[in-house]
């Protein structure tokens, strides 16, 4: 992981995506899951252009349950995009640097 994406449990995700001041997308990942470690280094890409003005946070499934359970993950990698302790936008499966970027963008109001 990179120094600016961090690890959220089922005891954190509250405090630390759910009431933080700034949107969060986060990354619903498992150890098993090959299309996640492929998403990783444009996760990183994306923590790293929206650092301090947006949080990027990878929760592993396997880790903690209760979180993907809570918002119906079915399938991952999924990305959730948190704004004002709900979510905004969802994308299952891979997805592009520029999707993501876009969807943090909408979030900041940053056009589009």
């Amino acid at each position: 992981m990179s120094e600016f994406v961090s690890e959220v449990t089922d005891l954190s995700f509250e405090q630390e995506v759910l009431k933080s001041e700034q949107p969060v997308l986060v990354d619903f990942w498992a150890e098993w899951c090959h299309p996640c470690k492929m998403l990783t280094p444009a996760v990183e890409q994306v923590a790293e252009k929206y650092q301090g003005k947006a949080k990027v946070v990878k929760l592993n499934i396997d880790d903690s349950g209760e979180t993907p359970q809570r918002f119906g993950i079915k399938g991952i990698p999924t990305l959730i995009l948190f704004k004002g302790g709900a979510e905004a936008e969802r994308v299952v499966g891979a997805t592009s640097k520029d999707n993501i970027s876009r969807m943090i963008d909408r979030a900041l109001g940053n056009v589009s």
